[in-house]
């Protein structure tokens, strides 16, 4: 990339500038009213289903836009890039549109779904590393030595124009909302959609979402500067991180108006919610932003709310774990 872009921040026409790119390539994906959520929250709320993606998740907007800006030159040294998963599928899938080698390092026990689906695209998967920051530390240095470019899944400045076209995609549908509320991982979703909203609607909320095990954006968001955590104790693979990132904390920092920590125990209730609600699938981040609207209930009642389900990647283990252990508990009923 650019060295002048490395730390520059997208405005709203930088990702009216990558819809011209990210519609060439992928659909627009639905936001569907739902009754039942609404019943539930005493509120208006929409689901943006991102998990109608090719990939299942957000993130193919970003890796479409990254790799499109790639020189005649980055293309022929390839891409290396890191992840849990859904940043994976989303560089292979660019990948592969645009006739780039792409190897990408994920962590030792990653979701095995997740896995065989960047090798069905066409990415070369390498195991490091025992969570994704150790991972994206030790892909830094491999791509270095190859003489490959490196994509960060969320500190890049084209990255993040293109996820912030699910925003544009709000608006067009929904031109008031009063809140958005968005998971955090790296930060390229909150990032993006914050420059969207506050751009267009001033006065409208951005809610992030994190783990309760895996809060270092939240605690960077509260102490004003850039905290580390010692591990990421969350099965939520998309909220996974240990390090914030420079560029997209510092556009949270500016626009984001609260953080909500949720337990797993909360995000696990939360994907039999969506599913019994709105018959889809959430994966540990994608239904987080459903976790925090119930912790926010009395703050939301009444309001116009949208929840950015941000992927559908959980494996079939994992969910029939979540159902037997939600359905013991004898807590999830819907009104």
């Amino acid at each position: 990339m650019a060295e002048g872009l490395k730390w520059k921040r997208p405005t709203l026409q930088d990702v009216i500038a990558a819809r011209q790119v990210v519609s060439r390539y992928l659909s627009k994906t639905p936001l569907h009213r739902s009754l039942s959520l609404g019943r539930l929250l005493d509120a208006d709320v929409y689901v943006k289903h991102e998990n109608h993606q090719p990939v299942g998740a957000f993130k193919v907007r970003g890796g479409v836009n990254r790799l499109h800006h790639l020189t005649p030159q980055e293309r022929r040294a390839g891409v290396v890039t890191a992840s849990t998963g859904n940043h994976a599928q989303s560089i292979a899938y660019a990948a592969r549109l645009f006739d780039v080698r792409a190897q990408v390092l994920m962590p030792e026990r990653s979701n095995p779904d997740k896995v065989a689906a960047v090798r069905d695209l066409g990415g070369e998967v390498l195991f490091h590393g025992r969570d994704f920051d150790e991972t994206r530390f030790y892909a830094e240095d491999y791509a270095r030595d190859r003489g490959a470019v490196f994509i960060n899944s969320a500190n890049d400045f084209h990255l993040i124009s293109g996820v912030g076209t699910m925003a544009l995609e709000v608006f067009e549908d929904l031109p008031d909302p009063d809140l958005l509320i968005v998971p955090i991982g790296g930060g390229s979703s909150a990032c993006g959609n914050a420059i969207v909203a506050k751009s267009i609607r001033p006065q409208v909320q951005v809610v992030g979402v994190q783990a309760e095990g895996a809060p270092c954006v939240y605690l960077s968001y509260k102490a004003g500067r850039i905290v580390e955590t010692p591990e990421a104790a969350t099965f939520a693979e998309g909220l996974a991180t240990r390090v914030p990132f420079e560029l997209t904390f510092g556009i949270i920092l500016d626009l984001i108006d609260d953080i909500v920590l949720v337990s797993d125990d909360e995000i696990e209730r939360a994907i039999v919610r969506m599913l019994r609600a709105t018959h889809n699938l959430a994966e540990g981040a994608g239904a987080s932003p459903l976790a925090a609207a119930l912790k926010m209930r009395d703050q939301i009642a009444g309001k116009k709310v949208v929840l950015i389900l941000s992927g559908g990647n959980l494996t079939v283990e994992r969910l029939r774990e979540i159902l037997n252990k939600v359905e013991l508990s004898g807590k999830e009923k819907l009104p």
